[in-house]
Formats: structure tokens, sequence, C-alpha cells
């Protein structure tokens, strides 16, 4: 369901999930931090400095950061060996890392993988496949999934909305499956999706700030 607006989601919306599980949403929270960490004392440099890298280039603030970027290449490129340039190098990284992180952008996700895939129906629940309902506002994203069908998630959604006694403007509501493999997060159309809402889903999650967002809302989903 699509609602016509010209105002673009900000790069920081202040969002409200919903989630199945709360507890487990903070709990994957948490173990991506905790991840993420431990990557930046053990990995190696040049991981750490690729996935900041990529992650940067799926927004549009690239450009503001590139010299930066190769700057940290070509110090590690010319020091070689030598472990002393490297640890200085990695500690800079580290640090801008930890002024992006905040900037307010989420770099756990250099690593997930968005794709969108079409339409599904109930059958895809033997393929792994979960039920969820996303709605998208001006300024902010909440989501539901669940066992329950997609007309219930909806209503659920709408009174957890309600009962927080808040104005939301609502701009699109969409219906999805969706499926976690790792580092990769599928979703597709719902029976009760339409095929036009969901093209202009697709567009608007090629939108790279967008999608940046989506996956981070989403990114707990198991």
């Amino acid at each position: 369901m699509r609602y016509p607006y010209k105002m673009p989601l900000p790069r920081r919306p202040e969002v409200l999930e919903v989630p199945v599980s709360r507890k487990s949403h903070i709990a994957g929270q948490f173990e991506s931090r905790i991840a993420e960490r431990i990557e930046e004392q053990f990995g190696s440099t040049w991981l750490l400095l690729s996935e900041t890298t990529n992650f940067l280039a799926q927004t549009s603030a690239f450009h503001q950061y590139e010299n930066t970027l190769m700057d940290f290449r070509h110090r590690l490129s010319a020091e070689g060996r030598d472990s002393a340039a490297e640890r200085q190098v990695r500690k800079e990284l580290t640090e801008f890392r930890a002024l992006l992180r905040s900037q307010g952008y989420d770099l756990s996700l250099a690593r997930l993988r968005l794709s969108i895939e079409g339409f599904r129906n109930d059958s895809s629940l033997e393929e792994g496949f979960s039920r969820l309902v996303l709605f998208i506002g001006d300024r902010d994203i909440w989501y539901i999934s669940g066992q329950d069908n997609h007309i219930e998630l909806h209503d659920q959604l709408e009174n957890l909305l309600r009962a927080r006694q808040e104005d939301r403007q609502i701009l699109e509501k969409h219906y999805l499956w969706y499926l976690r493999e790792r580092e990769l997060l599928i979703l597709s159309g719902a029976d009760s999706e339409t095929e036009a809402d969901f093209e202009h889903f697709k567009a608007w999650a090629s939108v790279p700030e967008h999608r940046l967002l989506l996956l981070s809302r989403l990114k707990s989903l198991r």
C-alpha cells in the first residue's frame, strides 16, 4: 500500500522497531557490536580497510572520505612489512571508524547484503521464509515479523503504534516474506502486496541511503 510523498527519508531517522522477540533483537545487536570490536582488534588491517571502503561506497558520503581511504591504502602498500607503520595505520583506521559510528553510520552492515526477489506464497514457509510487515514513514520505519498471516501482523503493528499515541505519518505499507542466510537477507513480496507497491518498494530500496537504513533496521532478523 503506497501513498504519494515528496520528502525522502533522512540518513539518521528516529526509528521504532517492533520485532517478534525484543530479547532476541537486543541480543542480536549486542552480538553484532561485540563481533565488530573483536574484528577491529584482531582482524587484518587490509580486511578492515576493505570493509570500511565497501561500506562507505554504499553511501552518498563516499566522496568526502575517498582521499582518507586512499591515504590508508597507499601507506599500507608503501610500508610493506613495517609492523610499526601498519600499527599506526590500524590505530588511525580504528579511530576513523569510531568517528563514522559517532555520525550514525552502522559499519556492521559492510558484509550484509540485500536481495529483493519477486513474489512468494505460503509454500515458502517450507523453504524457511517468515512473514514480515513493513511500514515506511516520512521519518521512521516500523516492522513486525512472525507466523501470523500478513493481515493479522498488519493489525498488530497498527495497534502497537496506536497504543503509543504518537503522530506518525505512514507513507508506505509492504507485506513481505524474508529469509536470512548468513550475511544475505532475501525479501520477497507476499500475496497481500500489489505488484505496483512491490515495484515502488524495490525502487525505494535501490537508493543507497534507503537500502542501508533498511538493512540497519532488519539486520537482527533471523
